[in-house]
């Protein structure tokens, strides 16, 4: 196998015309750049200079294996620029998994703000399933997961989880309802109705679940519309009550009125999910940053 650095020391002896101007620009010594190129003539199985005068000149080999040193160090050269970029963030790949509602309060301005930092970084950005929102990071598929996770589930191997912020659950009824009149709901005051369910089963509908059991009922699910518009869309139709999180209320409604809860008051804690083992990179810690900044404000 020919030795690439070898390759190189002959491209520079071609260039300079002469051992000793190879050596000049290299800094080595006339006789270790002489050692270099029969090392590399012994392993070619050909020769690759000729002398002419007090200089030399490639052989047809010579010149083909210079050819090749030329590609060779365009090469290294470029790869030494794009690790660079990548070093400082210049450049760079991120994948991102979320779920729908972070996306616009959460993942677009640290996006956003991304972008302004760091233009040339690539972002690929993908719904999460809701049923395994840890598993692509875990599988290394994805670079940081935005999840939903109660206080109570124990670490996860390999993961670290950053917490962001918690966003609380709101009702919403119709405006004649028997319980708009209050201005804050206590969960038990839900029991007996029929319930609009917005999310579709994960954690987020545990943090439901769980709320309701800590109050003393399981809730009745009489439509299923996995989706948060929809969900308050039929509760404005009486077709029973959505606890929708505040971060996913499309503004007053004429037809509905929202209501505080309490007794407990569900909250969902949302998290970016990041590998231990993920080496630094500059693109996953600028867009943490701006997680972070988002979720403050």
């Amino acid at each position: 196998m020919l030795d690439v650095r070898r390759m190189q020391v002959l491209r520079a002896v071609v260039t300079g015309g002469s051992v000793t101007a190879a050596a000049r620009s290299l800094g080595y010594t006339p006789s270790a750049v002489s050692q270099q190129v029969a090392a590399l003539e012994k392993e070619a199985g050909i020769a690759l200079l000729e002398r002419v005068g007090r200089g030399v000149r490639p052989t047809e080999a010579g010149r083909l294996l210079t050819e090749y040193a030329a590609l060779i160090g365009d090469h290294l050269a470029a790869a030494e620029t794009a690790l660079a970029d990548l070093r400082t963030g210049r450049s760079g790949r991120l994948t991102i998994h979320y779920f729908a509602t972070a996306g616009a309060v959460l993942v677009a301005p640290a996006l956003a703000a991304l972008r302004r930092e760091l233009p040339g970084v690539e972002v690929r950005l993908e719904l999460s399933d809701p049923r395994h929102p840890l598993t692509p990071v875990r599988e290394g598929r994805a670079d940081v997961a935005l999840v939903v996770r109660p206080d109570d589930r124990p670490p996860v191997d390999g993961l670290r989880l950053e917490h962001l912020l918690d966003v609380r659950y709101r009702a919403v009824l119709p405006r004649g309802h028997r319980l708009a009149a209050k201005r804050v709901l206590d969960l038990v005051d839900l029991a007996d109705e029929p319930w609009v369910a917005s999310e579709s089963e994960g954690p987020c509908r545990e943090v439901l679940l769980e709320a309701c059991a800590a109050a003393g009922f399981g809730p009745r699910f009489v439509v299923d519309s996995q989706d948060y518009a929809t969900a308050q869309g039929f509760a404005a139709a009486g077709l029973g009550v959505a606890l929708i999180p505040e971060s996913a209320l499309d503004g007053p409604r004429p037809t509905t009125v929202v209501r505080r809860i309490r007794n407990p008051e569900p909250t969902r804690r949302v998290y970016a999910a990041v590998r231990t083992s993920a080496p630094p990179q500059p693109a996953l810690r600028a867009f943490l940053a701006g997680l972070r900044d988002a979720a403050a404000h």
